[in-house]
């Protein structure tokens, strides 16, 4: 498994998303995923998971120094007591005494960017994250936050896959050094009929999702977090590794239409 350092962090490319999976459901398919292989394991407070995650990393018993878990602040919390209330309670729940990274998991437009970095690069200083981050911004937000704060940001986490054009925020991202972690990098199952795909992979014994998986995966800086609560999924996706695209795979993938926005609630930014 391939890693992305950044701001001090090793993070598998490859990582669990859990969003929507609860309850007893969610505690196996995570023990189902560490137990084949899956060291990353991304949630967030809204998710209302991180209990039964914190029950299956405790009984997987997976070294914690080889384990990357990200969760997330949500954004009605990012006041500066607010996000220490939300990130006691995360800790606390995902059982652990530190996460690797914490994320503003969506921007709001009442909030004050200089306190809320400063809460959590406090949170950092302390031991309690070892990186921190942000999710769902754009290139405007990137820019406050990494030059007019300076935050030490260690990634953006999008919506991003081979049907949604995310060029100028990965463009940005890039020129700072930045990882971009995609979430629905399988479109929400768009993929698994598109007929472009579906030829691709089967030049590769491969699903249309395991080509449009391996495509991102294939780009530096990029890292994904497909959700998987089944053991075959989780493995069909551990398994797109393995493909290996050429040229002409890639320009068969360009040629897709790139403007499938599958996650944009009300109190979503105006995007790029």
């Amino acid at each position: 498994m391939d890693h992305l350092k950044t701001q001090g962090i090793s993070m598998p490319k490859l990582g669990l998303g859990t969003f929507r999976m609860q309850g007893d459901a969610c505690r196996a398919a995570v023990e189902s995923a560490l137990a084949i292989g899956y060291r990353h394991i991304d949630t967030a407070e809204m998710y209302a998971n991180e209990e039964p995650i914190g029950s299956a990393i405790a009984a997987a018993r997976v070294p914690r120094a080889e384990l990357h878990v990200t969760t997330k602040v949500w954004h009605e919390n990012l006041a500066p007591d607010a996000i220490r209330r939300a990130f006691d309670a995360s800790l606390k729940k995902l059982r652990l005494d530190h996460v690797d990274l914490y994320l503003v998991h969506w921007p709001s437009r009442a909030a004050n960017w200089g306190a809320v970095f400063e809460t959590l690069m406090k949170l950092k200083e302390e031991g309690r994250t070892r990186a921190i981050g942000v999710a769902n911004f754009t290139t405007a937000l990137l820019k406050t936050a990494v030059e007019d704060i300076r935050a030490p940001i260690a990634c953006n986490q999008v919506e991003y896959h081979a049907m949604l054009d995310q060029s100028k925020v990965l463009a940005f991202l890039k020129a700072k050094s930045i990882p971009l972690v995609a979430y629905c990098p399988l479109a929400q199952g768009r993929f698994a009929t598109d007929p472009v795909l579906a030829e691709i992979g089967a030049r590769y014994n491969a699903t249309a999702a395991q080509v449009a998986l391996k495509w991102l995966l294939d780009q530096d800086g990029v890292a994904a977090i497909p959700k998987a609560s089944r053991r075959e999924s989780q493995k069909a996706n551990l398994d797109a590794l393995k493909i290996t695209l050429d040229e002409a795979d890639r320009k068969k993938i360009a040629t897709l239409s790139k403007d499938k926005r599958c996650v944009d609630p009300g109190f979503a930014p105006a995007w790029d």
